[in-house]
């Protein structure tokens, strides 16, 4: 599509509404009105427009202060030796402006806006992950020659455009259940959604040239250790306790068993979750291993599968008559065992109401705390007291608890996640030529 090219009216006013915006947005003022006397009001423009796009203009001083930032990034990081040449990188730059100007514009057709509130979110974010609070980093920002407003809008636009292309990119990735069985048949996805344990280790060393009396010691004192462990002692109280040998303790981290050592990789899949494993013996010495979590292997949540009823108050029926209310029903549920008839003809949730107030299984998190609650707190078979949340007054059924092994689940979750990385990233390029080829660029 090939957009028409602005009158020579339209290209000023475009010019006057980015100065205008500019200056409102308290970005540095590049444009100043003087004249040589006041009676002639004449005006110079100390800026330039260096491209218009679509609805809009590029000025120079925004491609400086593109430019400043990368130069002083480059020299920071001691790579401006080794950088491509100027105008490569002012070449690189323009085109990022122009891109970023067409997402910018659609964003403002869309009426997608970033307030301060969050765009403040987003700054602490970004300087607890540098370790400061924002006054540090803005003064860090400063001490490298960028202005921290000018900072702080370009993080902003960074967000709006973030915004626009997953809007308009996720729409285009499509994924079937058939690429993810694939992909977690393959040897990309088997590595990716490998089994990981964190495991603790301690060592109790034994001399290589130990005699055997030595080794039994060692063995013995391993032993004694382990059933510490065993009787409820904690396993850091127990490793750091001094004795006859010397003890070389540290953490794994998160490992899969192709990154764990041979002499564990055996054991540590069969661990449980806090288990400490009986000592190893190695040529250097016995092994203590604790498996501190793992993730990936044996996942499991608790799940409930209820029924509820919902009464809401009205202008009709207060709050006092509504808690009467669900009380009558509660107990009515209880004499006659028709919880599910009841909820057909009572319940005020749409959703459930047809289904007897049949709400499936579910797992924790899944309702707001107040309901999450009442279900925690009554055993199964039982009708709950009645209960207010956000929503209204309630009553639930707990009907049955169990046990439910997620790893499957997690799995496919991880596998679609990376190849929706992946196709978003070739779609998101796709998408942003796209659009670049259809505005109306015209290069001053």
């Amino acid at each position: 599509m090939v957009k028409k090219q602005p009158t020579y009216s339209e290209k000023v006013f475009l010019v006057m509404k980015k100065l205008v915006k500019r200056v409102t947005n308290t970005l540095p003022a590049l444009l100043l009105l003087l004249g040589t006397a006041l009676s002639q009001a004449s005006v110079q423009l100390l800026d330039q427009v260096i491209a218009i796009v679509d609805d809009d203009v590029i000025l120079q001083s925004e491609l400086d202060e593109r430019m400043n930032a990368v130069m002083i990034n480059l020299e920071k990081n001691n790579q401006k030796d080794k950088a491509p040449p100027l105008e490569t990188i002012q070449k690189e730059m323009f085109d990022q402006l122009i891109l970023e100007n067409i997402q910018l514009q659609m964003a403002y057709r869309y009426g997608v806006r970033i307030s301060d509130a969050q765009l403040n979110e987003s700054l602490l974010r970004i300087a607890e992950q540098n370790r400061m609070n924002l006054a540090q980093f803005k003064e860090a920002l400063e001490k490298d020659g960028l202005s921290y407003l000018t900072t702080r809008e370009q993080i902003r636009r960074e967000m709006i455009i973030q915004r626009v292309q997953q809007g308009n990119v996720n729409q285009r990735v499509h994924i079937t259940d058939q690429e993810i069985a694939n992909f977690l048949d393959s040897e990309d996805g088997k590595t990716l959604t490998a089994a990981q344990y964190r495991i603790m280790h301690a060592l109790i060393t034994v001399p290589g040239n130990a005699e055997f009396d030595q080794i039994e010691a060692a063995r013995a004192f391993s032993q004694e250790l382990y059933l510490e462990i065993e009787q409820g002692k904690s396993y850091q109280d127990v490793v750091r306790s001094t004795g006859p040998f010397s003890i070389h303790t540290s953490d794994l981290g998160w490992r899969s068993s192709n990154e764990l050592p041979s002499l564990l990789a055996s054991v540590a899949p069969g661990l449980a979750k806090g288990e400490t494993a009986p000592p190893i013996q190695s040529p250097s010495g016995f092994h203590l291993i604790k498996m501190v979590d793992k993730r990936g292997d044996g996942e499991t949540i608790n799940q409930t599968k209820a029924r509820h009823i919902l009464l809401k108050a009205s202008a009709i029926r207060d709050e006092a008559a509504t808690e009467k209310e669900i009380n009558k029903l509660r107990q009515q549920a209880i004499e006659k065992n028709n919880f599910e008839e009841l909820a057909r003809g009572y319940s005020e949730d749409i959703g459930s109401a047809v289904e007897g107030g049949e709400l499936g299984w579910s797992s924790p998190g899944q309702f707001v705390p107040a309901f999450q609650k009442a279900m925690d707190d009554t055993p199964i078979g039982d009708i709950s007291v009645a209960f207010r949340s956000q929503y209204g007054w309630h009553i639930v059924l707990i009907e049955d608890r169990r046990v439910k092994d997620v790893t499957q689940d997690l799995r496919k979750r991880m596998a679609r996640n990376y190849i929706h990385k992946r196709k978003y990233d070739d779609e998101l390029q796709a998408w942003l030529q796209k659009i670049r080829d259809e505005a109306y660029v015209d290069y001053k």
